[in-house]
């Protein structure tokens, strides 16, 4: 009995000190931040509230006061100009994966295994991100530069917010093929429907996605505890399966 009292004991001890941490995640990173985000209440008790979006909107959202604790962006740029503006804590930034684009169609056979359909262009529409706001969005644009199609091409861009909108054009049928994350189209480790170039990485910049803590998050648990796990092994596990390297 009395044993049974202190392990009661420490379990209520230990939910009373469970907290929630706001974290504003890359609008790529959408699917496994969800899985890492239920693994990490399970294991911690700890709840992480998440927020979706355009990493460059994050940024101005979070310089005009946004409650936000954590930033998972999807580059490293926007941690370390926080880190400098002093809303960000500097020492606190890693890179917690690397991106991988990937030109994608929803229809078969459409996109060839070397991109070559960017060249023949028989297309209507072509979905990219706002490379002023997504990166992804940005390795897009570098990519069709090196290429050479870019400007044949400028006539037949949609545009999406972020990546999220980006994918949907595509897979509603509003632009025949698109560039997106490659975790929005991987399900245990293949493309999930549909036909995909999976750009070579030497076509744009490395697309890097650092984490920071923010300086509202500076005293906060459970910010510090969602760091840590998002450095072990479960959560890379779950980083891994969608696509993303280190």
């Amino acid at each position: 009995m009395k044993t049974l009292i202190v392990l009661l004991g420490a379990a209520l001890g230990g939910g009373a000190q469970a907290g929630e941490v706001s974290v504003a995640v890359a609008a790529n990173f959408t699917a496994p931040m969800q899985k890492i985000a239920q693994a990490f209440e399970q294991d911690t008790g700890h709840k992480a509230q998440l927020s979706f979006g355009a990493t460059g909107n994050f940024y101005a959202q979070i310089r005009n006061g946004a409650p936000f604790q954590i930033l998972l962006a999807a580059d490293d740029e926007t941690p370390a100009r926080l880190a400098k503006e002093g809303l960000g804590v500097a020492n606190s930034r890693f890179v917690y994966a690397t991106g991988t684009l990937v030109l994608w169609s929803k229809q078969a056979g459409l996109v060839d295994g070397k991109g070559e359909v960017l060249r023949a262009a028989k297309f209507d529409r072509l979905a990219v991100a706002n490379p002023k706001l997504a990166p992804y969005g940005a390795a897009a644009a570098e990519t069709m530069a090196r290429l050479d199609v870019l400007q044949a091409l400028q006539p037949k861009l949609v545009q999406g917010e972020n990546i999220s909108q980006t994918y949907q054009f595509i897979a509603t049928g509003n632009a025949q093929l698109g560039f997106v994350a490659l975790s929005q189209v991987m399900v245990d480790g293949r493309i999930k429907e549909g036909s995909a170039w999976v750009v070579p990485a030497n076509l744009h910049q490395p697309i890097r996605q650092a984490a920071v803590l923010l300086a509202s998050g500076k005293d906060s648990p459970a910010a510090s505890a969602l760091l840590d796990y998002m450095r072990g092994d479960k959560a890379k596990g779950i980083i891994r399966s969608f696509g993303y390297a280190f």
